[in-house]
């Protein structure tokens, strides 16, 4: 039977269609060939990128040429830009702000045509540790409020570029997602005095149908309220209201591969997006919040009735979807 699931955290309301279900290999994406284009990111093009500000490269090498292996520039075409000065205006019921920001492109591997999860567990850990030095510098700018990082891997999620790569964009507002989230969390610690989270990643663990992977601290989840088929978070169980505070990378790398992996080959190499959610840069979240990255295979479609109602249409139940990744080898 179909369900409307309620989201712990923020409220919103998930149908769980039963009726529609759908197995992994209805969701399976056709293999694209790779183009031959031109592409920036590569080695030997550093020069046709904006100056990195980061980057993992031997000792001595000099910056801005080959020999790296993961590379931080600034985005040739940002959303936002530093330079502005933040200025806030309103005529009558419309308000707007000045496009304060900044936008980085986390380069994660020389290799044009290796996917973020084909790398080794310590080339995954770089690049995490590449988001967690980059949200420290970036914090450094009084005007930014919050750091979202996040990954479009294939066309039909956003990519624009082949080369694997993430992004960094610094905000000076905190976006509508997060807020509820903390407004749900804050709820939640005031009437139990604990924080949702944990709560979660306890009863998930006790009844154990919806975990996909769990180790050394950091657990894997379709969630209770799945918005899309396959979609998962990925927690630290000790709690941690801020991502570039955390101290198990090496262990998130593990399973965010390991996840990536699974998807991979039960999907066949869906596109996704990855996003982080981490507490905002001078709030005090510590009691309730707990951040966590939340990874949406795009093997679904949103149309007119999720627009219209704010309603996700989910045909594959989490439960269901833990068990396939669960049985499949990263």
């Amino acid at each position: 039977m179909p369900e409307l699931r309620k989201d712990p955290i923020i409220g919103r309301w998930v149908i769980i269609a039963t009726e529609r279900g759908k197995r992994p290999s209805d969701f399976v994406s056709e293999k694209k060939e790779s183009s031959d284009r031109f592409c920036a990111l590569c080695p030997g093009n550093e020069a046709k990128t904006p100056p990195e500000v980061y980057a993992l490269r031997p000792e001595g090498s000099p910056p801005n040429t080959p020999g790296w292996r993961l590379r931080v520039v600034k985005n040739k075409f940002p959303a936002l830009i530093a330079e502005e000065r933040l200025e806030q205006t309103s005529t009558g019921v419309f308000e707007w702000m000045s496009g304060v920001g900044d936008h980085e492109v986390v380069i994660e591997t020389p290799q044009h045509n290796t996917r973020l999860f084909d790398l080794d567990v310590e080339a995954v850990a770089d690049v995490i540790w590449a988001y967690r030095e980059r949200i420290h510098a970036l914090k450094q700018d009084t005007r930014f409020r919050f750091v979202m990082v996040f990954k479009n891997h294939g066309v039909a999620a956003g990519a624009s570029l082949e080369h694997s790569h993430s992004q960094l964009v610094a905000l000076p507002i905190v976006p509508k997602r997060v807020f509820e989230e903390m407004e749900g969390a804050q709820r939640y610690h005031a009437e139990h005095h604990r924080c949702i989270f944990c709560d979660i990643i306890k009863q998930e663990v006790d009844a154990e149908v919806r975990i996909i992977e769990q180790k050394d601290g950091v657990i894997a989840v379709a969630p209770f309220a799945s918005r899309f088929p396959f979609e998962t978070w990925i927690i630290p169980e000790k709690h941690s209201p801020s991502f570039e505070e955390m101290e198990d990378y090496h262990e998130l790398a593990q399973v965010l591969r390991g996840v990536l992996r699974r998807m991979d080959r039960i999907l066949n190499d869906p596109p996704f997006n990855l996003v982080i959610h981490t507490s905002p840069f001078g709030e005090t979240t510590h009691a309730y919040y707990h951040w966590h990255m939340e990874i949406m295979p795009r093997v679904t479609k949103v149309a007119g009735f999720e627009w219209g109602t704010g309603f996700y249409i989910n045909p594959t139940p989490p439960e269901e979807a833990a068990q396939y990744l669960r049985e499949v080898s990263p």
